[in-house]
């Protein structure tokens, strides 16, 4: 089915807001495992979602970095995110993002380069300075204890990045004769044939750092507001007013995260969302481990501070009929300026997730 026009992204970065929505809606998949389930039907259920999301008119499908926590099978976005190339046609996908200072930025370069050949046009590079888990998983990944040298690092290692990304690093430097294959030295070499443009990059980002950064370099920026939502009106505004135009874009685009779950029956949306509050108040408290059951998460036995907690949870996650849950985010949007809403789903089990993206839809016309 062909996507229909609303929907039709107006350039690598802006989308057009499709049937009612107030701008774009996306979907952040985390990869989320269930209590008694498996990665394998996680990873299917994501190739479900990203399949419902391209033939709804959602704009990207992003999947975020995630290590050593038993409830996210998400720790390798590039090799997901080429599954899911391989099983859809238009959507955008991308990584909500890749936390650079895990990586070496070659390394990156060329995941995203093999991305870009094999879904042209499609694919995004979202970037983050936090390591995504713990500080001794992050230490591993690193190969260092020093892990404020890769936050405080972050500028630079996006600049080189950047460069590997162009292809245009400065004779004299000692990067100048390497280069991120696929990339742009295929078209220069002889016989080559020009390419697909690079992928767009993101900052990501749950304060004001990655706000100024993108800001500065005019670039657009992704807040975390599903997990940060103190922040958001904060970053944004910080955001906006640091903006200087770049050839990447001449005014902000900015996107946030956000919870939302939607049913018919606002009872069951409360109970699912209880599952992904019990799981983060879990991981929180060293305690990392599969989504609960929406039965193990209404016989858990809070203490006060576990219930303000929760509580806290529940509130920044927009829940409960598929009108309820479009009021919410309209509101949202409203408050913000948010210039497109990225829709995460943490439940126990794929079949609701699913069900509240098609019902989200539904409440704003989507075609499909």
């Amino acid at each position: 089915m062909d996507t229909p026009d609303a929907a039709r992204p107006a350039d690598g970065i802006r989308g057009t807001a499709p049937g009612g929505a107030p701008v774009p809606l996306s979907v952040l998949d985390l990869v989320t495992v269930g209590s008694g389930s498996t990665a394998r039907r996680a990873l299917r259920t994501s190739v479900e979602l990203a399949r419902l999301a391209e033939r709804r008119g959602y704009h990207r499908h992003w999947v975020a970095e995630h290590h050593s926590m038993p409830g996210v099978a998400s720790s390798s976005p590039a090799v997901i995110l080429a599954h899911l190339a391989a099983h859809t046609e238009r959507i955008r996908l991308g990584s909500g993002g890749v936390m650079l200072p895990n990586h070496a930025p070659l390394v990156i370069a060329e995941q995203f380069g093999t991305l870009e050949a094999l879904a042209p046009g499609r694919v995004d590079l979202g970037l983050g300075r936090a390591p995504g888990t713990d500080g001794a998983t992050a230490a591993a990944l690193r190969r260092t204890d020093r892990l404020t040298d890769g936050a405080d690092d972050f500028p630079e290692q996006l600049a080189e990045l950047t460069r590997f990304l162009d292809d245009d690093f400065p004779d004299g430097h000692p990067y100048a004769r390497i280069h991120a294959v696929p990339g742009p030295v295929q078209a220069t070499a002889p016989g080559g044939v020009r390419s697909s443009a690079r992928p767009p990059v993101w900052l990501l980002g749950s304060s004001g750092f990655s706000a100024r950064l993108a800001g500065t370099l005019g670039l657009p920026f992704a807040f975390a507001h599903h997990f940060s939502a103190r922040n958001t009106v904060p970053a944004l505004d910080l955001y906006r007013d640091s903006f200087r135009p770049s050839p990447v874009l001449d005014a902000p685009y900015a996107l946030i995260g956000v919870a939302a779950l939607a049913s018919d029956d606002p009872r069951e949306a409360r109970r699912q969302a209880m599952t992904g509050a019990l799981a983060m108040l879990r991981l929180t408290t060293g305690r990392p481990g599969l989504i609960p059951t929406p039965e193990e998460a209404e016989a858990y036995d809070f203490r006060p501070m576990e219930r303000e907690f929760v509580d806290g949870r529940l509130a920044d996650i927009v829940h409960g009929t598929p009108g309820e849950v479009r009021a919410g985010l309209d509101e949202l949007q409203k408050r913000t300026g948010a210039d497109e809403l990225m829709i995460t789903a943490s439940t126990h089990g794929g079949e609701f997730r699913l069900r509240s993206y098609e019902l989200i839809a539904d409440a704003y016309g989507l075609p499909g």
